[in-house]
């Protein structure tokens, strides 16, 4: 994706309220970053949105009079909205005993702060999968300027195998 590109095709289907998403992704609060699916085309593409209030726990220490959405977490929320992606594109889900484990980062670039009162907008797109890893091509924006992007990698795999 480039700058200024959107998930914005003709009509997709998808969306996913935030139940929804916790029928599929294991994470739950205060560590679920996805608000909200807007678009998913399965094995392609995801926009999401994450709303950032003050009210948030990080807040607290990020940083008191000036609180700043932390990258890592810009990072965890385009990493949660891959997950779906490929949740639904697997036709699997959490309870299936599967996971979606980050294995890496990759050109994570952050290029203005998101505060409070910002709606975060996630997008994913899939790279390549080969065996079980995931690369995706993710960014986030709000108003349409972008905030963070970065290439994700994902191990999918069996809960129980984790330890």
């Amino acid at each position: 994706m480039t700058e200024g590109t959107t998930i914005t095709d003709a009509a997709v289907g998808g969306a996913m309220t935030t139940t929804e998403i916790m029928s599929v992704l294991p994470h739950r609060y205060p560590f679920l970053l996805v608000d909200r699916v807007l678009e998913l085309v399965e094995g392609e593409r995801i926009l999401a949105l994450k709303n950032i209030t003050g009210n948030e726990d990080v807040f607290n220490g990020h940083f008191p009079g000036a609180p700043i959405f932390p990258g890592v977490l810009m990072i965890e929320a385009l990493a949660q909205a891959s997950g779906i992606l490929g949740f639904r594109t697997t036709n699997t889900t959490a309870d299936d005993g599967k996971l979606y484990l980050f294995a890496g980062v990759d050109k994570a670039r952050f290029k203005r702060p998101v505060t409070p009162g910002d709606q975060l907008m996630l997008e994913s797109r899939v790279i390549a999968v080969k065996r079980n890893i995931w690369r995706f091509q993710t960014r986030a924006t709000v108003n349409d300027k972008l905030v963070c992007e970065a290439t994700l990698l994902c191990a999918y795999q069996d809960r129980d195998k984790v330890k």
